[in-house]
C-alpha cells in the first residue's frame, strides 16, 4: 500500500500493491501493519460496513460526533463512485475544505477520512458496491450530517439526477451545526 496524495489536513488517497496477470489480480485490501506504517498513525478498526447502489444515488454528507466520532477506510469493490470528505474541525488548517475522488474496481484507490470529517459520495454506475472500515462503532446518538448541496461548501458534484433519502434531503447547513461542539 501506499499514499497517492495527501489531499487535506490528516486525510489521504492509498492504493494498494496489485498483482494482475492473464488469470486476473490479488491485492491485500487491507494489512494493519502496512497500512498504520504508510500512514504514521495507529488506527484500530472495528467494523465493515458495505452498501449496493444504484447511478446517481448520493449517501451523505454524513458524521458521527463526539465519542462516537470515525475515521473511515472506504473504497468501492464493484462499479464507481465519486467520494467526497469535508474537513469540519475548526482548528484543522483546512477547516470547511473539501475533497472529492473517484474510487472504481478498476483503479483500487481507497480514501482515509480521519474522524471530524462529513462524508459521502455518489454512485456513477449501477449496481456499485460501496465498502468501508470504521474506528468507531455506529452510535444513532451521534449520527449527523450536513444537507448535499450546502452552498458554503460548494461542493462540485458529478452532473448527474441524484437520488438521496429522505434523511439525506433534511440534513442542516453548515451554519446550523455548533461544529466546536461535534467532536
Amino acid at each position: 500500500m501506499e499514499i497517492v496524495k495527501k489531499v487535506l489536513t490528516d486525510a489521504f488517497v492509498l492504493k494498494p500493491r496489485v498483482f494482475e496477470d492473464d488469470r486476473g489480480y490479488f491485492f491485500e485490501s487491507f494489512n494493519e501493519r502496512r497500512f498504520n506504517e504508510v500512514i504514521g498513525k495507529e488506527y484500530n478498526f472495528v467494523q465493515d460496513n458495505q452498501s449496493f447502489s444504484s447511478k446517481g444515488t448520493l449517501r451523505g454528507l454524513h458524521f458521527q460526533k463526539g465519542t462516537a466520532a470515525q475515521s473511515k477506510l472506504v473504497r468501492v469493490v464493484k462499479g464507481a463512485a465519486y467520494d467526497v470528505a469535508v474537513d469540519l474541525r475548526p482548528d484543522s488548517p483546512t477547516f470547511k475544505q473539501w475533497y472529492g475522488v473517484e474510487l472504481s474496481e478498476s483503479n483500487y484507490l481507497q480514501f482515509l477520512i480521519p474522524r471530524g470529517f462529513a462524508h459521502a459520495f455518489v454512485a456513477l454506475e449501477d449496481n456499485t458496491i460501496f465498502q468501508y472500515k470504521v474506528d468507531n462503532f455506529y452510535s444513532a446518538d451521534h449520527d449527523g450530517g450536513v444537507i448535499w448541496n450546502d452552498k458554503e461548501l460548494n461542493i462540485e458534484w458529478p452532473n448527474l439526477r441524484l437520488e438521496l433519502s429522505e434523511k439525506d434531503k433534511h440534513l442542516p447547513k453548515l451554519n446550523q451545526l455548533n461544529l466546536k461542539a461535534l467532536w
